[in-house]
């Protein structure tokens, strides 16, 4: 399953470094860029909901082969495209994958690791290559690009895809389905999977459509009144429910997702911000600039061996806390960046402290997650969890990337530059401070060992 994950989280960010070759290589306009990413993150945070779901009805290790089979079908069509087009359905096909392989993955986790020294132990390595995934996706990605050429950000897929298929068949325990196959909720699955999709559409698109734009305003409200009306199915529904509202009163379950929102809105933002210092304002070429991104990747394997030593004796919530506090000083480190810095004095230093304090949170974030939930329902949370990080980091850029933009103004000076950059990781330290806040109001005071029973 770190394999699975690891994999999943580098195909976030893998491909970012090398879409000027794309571009030039593929013929893509400038808007039509875009949907290289979009088009991952579209299918893959819209359909979540229904691949957790389908995990709890038909098998987490059924799924999680299908799934690496579709994400490896996708990576290979897309290193073989020819023209936009192409590339767009293979990103596209790699999110169903994707969305397919995340909620099995975490529900295999939390029904193979139920409690006690050893759940620890496993959500700590799971949230090790989690992060890593993410932060080596932009240096593996610079180095393919610069030395091997934008095909192969999808062709390295495939070997992980082939050692995750044989390591999935031969190390997973054949499970059928957690729960008896009533009639299944088709309307309630549609309503998520459209609402899920438009919103995450809506948010992506206000790099071309401003917030206040009647486009993403329609487009948005749209997204609402479809989670809307899937939440009063959901509630009112006599076939087997896409997911359990009764879940939300799981005072674990709840703060883990506002809290796996809050930062990952502000992860994805950071990396994206850091990445551009570094190559507009500071000219790292691709390649270097994955070099210097190691520390960030390094320092959140640092803090997820510190929370499987804390995690026997702190509780998961004490240890979102100092991992939260942690991220919040780093990006506000970060905040300070200056136009004539280096890599030493404004990158090192800030991406050491908010990559340890990553480290710390995710582990806990996902153990708290999944906390207390009955077997059944496993795939449900997990999936319900992978959204509203999916969620939280579509929105979060779109918002601090609209803050950072008009901050820095038509101008394009390095200076004007920074300072938009500046202004989003402040904007992140506040967002990962309010959510600190929140873990310690919303989340139950269980000790490390302690089973979440509130639901009950």
């Amino acid at each position: 399953m770190a394999v699975v994950q690891f994999m999943v989280s580098l195909d976030l960010s893998v491909v970012n470094v090398g879409l000027p070759q794309i571009r030039t290589s593929l013929g893509f306009s400038e808007v039509g860029l875009t949907w290289v990413i979009h088009a991952y993150a579209l299918t893959f945070g819209g359909l979540l909901l229904l691949g957790g779901k389908i995990a709890d009805l038909f098998g987490r290790k059924r799924l999680v082969l299908i799934g690496l089979t579709l994400f490896g079908i996708g990576s290979l069509l897309g290193g073989f495209a020819t023209e936009p087009g192409h590339l767009v359905a293979a990103r596209a096909g790699q999110g169903i994958g994707a969305a397919a392989l995340a909620p099995a993955a975490l529900a295999l986790l939390t029904a193979t690791f139920p409690s006690g020294p050893e759940r620890v132990k496993a959500f700590g390595v799971w949230s090790a290559v989690n992060a890593a995934g993410a932060a080596f996706g932009v240096l593996i990605g610079g180095l393919l690009t610069d030395y091997a050429g934008w095909e192969w950000v999808m062709f390295v897929n495939v070997p992980m895809v082939v050692v995750a298929m044989v390591l999935a068949w031969r190390g997973i325990a054949a499970d059928g389905p957690s729960v008896e196959r009533g009639r299944p909720d088709v309307l309630g699955a549609v309503l998520a999977t459209a609402g899920m999709s438009l919103f995450v559409f809506g948010v992506v698109r206000t790099d071309q459509h401003p917030w206040t734009s009647s486009t993403t305003l329609m487009t948005l409200a749209a997204a609402v009144v479809l989670l809307a009306a899937f939440l009063f199915v959901e509630k009112t529904t006599s076939r087997d429910p896409l997911i359990r509202l009764g879940l939300f009163r799981n005072h674990s379950v709840t703060g883990a997702n506002v809290f796996v929102l809050l930062l990952g809105g502000t992860m994805a933002s950071a990396f994206y911000f850091v990445s551009l210092y570094l190559q507009r304002v500071l000219g790292s070429s691709p390649a270097r600039s994955g070099v210097e991104f190691l520390p960030l990747a390094f320092g959140v394997v640092v803090g997820s061996v510190l929370a499987i030593k804390l995690g026997g004796r702190l509780a998961p919530r004490m240890l979102l806390v100092i991992g939260g506090a942690l991220t919040g000083i780093g990006f506000a480190w970060f905040s300070l960046f200056t136009a004539d810095g280096s890599f030493v004095t404004d990158v090192l230093g800030p991406s050491i402290v908010a990559s340890i304090g990553i480290g710390l949170c995710l582990a806990p974030m996902a153990s708290l997650g999944t906390m207390g939930v009955a077997a059944h329902e496993a795939g449900a949370a997990s999936g319900l969890l992978n959204s509203s990080r999916q969620i939280g980091a579509a929105l979060g850029l779109a918002a601090l990337g609209t803050a950072a933009n008009a901050r820095t103004g038509d101008s394009g000076t390095l200076d004007a530059l920074t300072d938009g950059y500046a202004l989003g990781m402040l904007i992140g330290a506040v967002v990962v401070v309010g959510g600190v806040l929140l873990a310690l109001v919303v989340l139950p005071r269980t000790g490390p060992d302690a089973e979440e029973t509130e639901q009950h």
